[in-house]
């Protein structure tokens, strides 16, 4: 042997070592729990691409860890290379154990069921003797295995082999397989996918598009942009409660449309009953609602539309009984302001509730009114929903109520429903008006809006498939076991000596049961009578 042949020897025993480990369902299984491990990981630690602002908060918090976990790529697991390594020896793994069992199986689908030489050396054996001859013992024992559903192989009318439970296999390699087919299906759907939640008021029109989205977007790693452009218009929502309040069903009748704008047809979108339209699905994620608000500097129309209002309710408190924030900013004005408004839509429940002491929820529109309070100074926050008054001061205060208009600046009412002060707004209206360049402020309308998660996964059907297969492919792991039996007779001075062995890899238990009626029914069918000795039947 020349001196080079040493080094390409040891590579190739290393290579082999390597594939022999890779083949082994240990190696699949460790390799399975290192992934959850990482997976779980990712959900404890804040991740880049979910919520890079909680990532540089905790490495301000904690600055040892911070270093360590970005070292380590504990920020980003699901797109570090240790993960994708684990990930991609997994797969290889998983394909070097199921290829040769698949493999094993045809092959063992294909061929008759073997022969055995020795039968009293099996865990299960009877020998007993029969009035028919070697032929009618095996016709019969190959027609009572066939009936039982054995695959049968009957070799010179004197020896017959059976089978039984090659489903258990097939539901093994099946559930195998399936989740090999899960793993590359969730890896290629939220890689290539996207979700993300979309706020629609009543009567307006939303397009998928990822300027559109409520700032929560979050897209797969491959994806390359490619938005479905769908347009989803909120015709109306609804919403039903008990009389105590709990929730009932909520439902948003949407109008879908395609990606040029023409009409494509009408859904219903409900809880955990999705829409799906153009590659996309459509849930229903929230509610809520959103006053329409229109704001003036004199003539000079500053805000005119819908303005949605969230809650931001105490762990104690129950949401439907708490008022709802929203914010109307005034960029162009100098100094800037910005007003927020608090609704209670319900204001028969909001007065009954401030006089039983107990907090009323307020499902419907009802004489519905808002608080409001202006700011004035430096807007910092660009976000529709937050307001950041650090630098800024709180100027006036008052009500509104829906069909009012109000002086924002004097904080008093101008006008009520049909433009004329009604009576209940004595002591809170303008004495002289409002100032023909005054900031008016005016509440013509209340509306509903729907809040919808919007995802886009091409490989649902697929993760579908598999997850039913992996289900299918256990249930023959529960209730069907492998089994082999052989009948074999001889001819003798009376008629037969018949030898009957087998044994079974599952269940054997129940296997003993099944042997002993198995030889009873091969008896009687050859004409005689169980004539055994107990210590026959099991271990020889």
């Amino acid at each position: 042997m020349s001196a080079s042949d040493g080094p390409r020897s040891s590579l190739s025993r290393s290579v082999a070592l390597v594939w022999r480990t890779l083949r082994s369902m240990r190696t699949a299984l460790i390799l399975l729990l290192m992934l959850a491990a990482a997976s779980v990981v990712g959900s404890l630690i804040p991740q880049i691409p979910n919520s890079p602002e909680r990532v540089a908060a905790y490495e301000l918090d904690h600055a040892t860890w911070g270093s360590v976990f970005r070292a380590s790529g504990f920020f980003d697991v699901f797109g570090s290379w240790w993960f994708a390594l684990i990930t991609a020896l997994l797969f290889v793994s998983l394909v070097a154990c199921l290829l040769p069992r698949s493999r094993a199986l045809i092959r063992a689908a294909r061929q008759r069921p073997i022969q055995a030489r020795e039968l009293d050396g099996f865990p299960s054996y009877v020998r007993t003797r029969v009035p028919a001859g070697p032929a009618t013992v095996t016709a019969e024992a190959a027609k009572l295995l066939r009936r039982k559903r054995y695959r049968v192989a009957v070799q010179d009318d004197v020896s017959v082999a059976g089978e039984k439970g090659s489903l258990r296999e097939i539901g093994s390699l099946a559930f195998h397989w399936a989740f090999l087919l899960l793993l590359v299906a969730i890896i290629i759907g939220k890689g290539t996918g996207y979700v993300g939640h979309a706020t629609i008021v009543e009567g307006e029109t939303w397009t998928d598009a990822e300027l559109n989205y409520d700032g929560d977007l979050r897209t797969g790693r491959f994806f390359r942009g490619a938005f479905s452009g769908t347009g989803i218009t909120l015709v109306d929502y609804e919403d039903a409660y008990r009389d105590t309040g709990i929730p009932m069903d909520f439902q948003s009748r949407i109008r879908l449309l395609n990606p040029d704008g023409s009409f494509a047809r009408e859904a219903d979108v409900r809880i955990n009953h999705p829409a799906v339209f153009n590659g996309i699905r459509i849930y229903q994620y929230g509610f809520g609602w959103a006053a329409v608000v229109r704001v003036a500097e004199g003539a000079r129309v500053l805000f005119d539309g819908p303005v949605v209002m969230g809650q931001d309710p105490l762990p104690d408190q129950n949401p439907l009984a708490t008022p709802w924030i929203g914010v109307v900013k005034l960029t162009s004005l100098r100094p800037q302001q910005a007003i927020v408004l608090e609704l209670f839509p319900d204001a028969e429940a909001y007065f009954r509730s401030l006089q039983t002491g107990v907090a009323q929820p307020m499902t419907e529109a009802n004489a519905p009114f808002m608080r409001y309070q202006v700011w004035e100074g430096k807007l910092l926050d660009a976000s529709r929903a937050g307001l950041d008054t650090r630098f800024m001061r709180a100027t006036t205060s008052g009500l509104i109520g829906q069909g009012w208009s109000v002086d924002v600046d004097a904080g008093c009412a101008i006008s009520g429903p049909g433009d004329a002060v009604p009576a209940s707004l004595e002591g809170i209206s303008c004495p002289d008006g409002a100032a023909p360049d005054a900031l008016t402020m005016s509440f013509p309308a209340l509306r509903q809006y729907s809040r919808l998660q919007i995802s886009h996964d091409a490989t649902v059907p697929y993760v579908l498939a598999a997850a039913i297969l992996i289900v299918v492919g256990l249930l023959p792991a529960l209730y069907v076991s492998r089994r082999k039996v052989w009948v074999r007779a001889r001819p003798d001075d009376t008629g037969s000596i018949v030898d009957i062995g087998g044994f079974a890899l599952q269940r054997k238990d129940r296997f003993d049961e099944e042997f002993a009626t198995l030889v009873d029914a091969v008896v009687r069918a050859s004409g005689g009578t169980v004539d055994r000795d107990p210590q026959e039947v099991g271990s020889p």
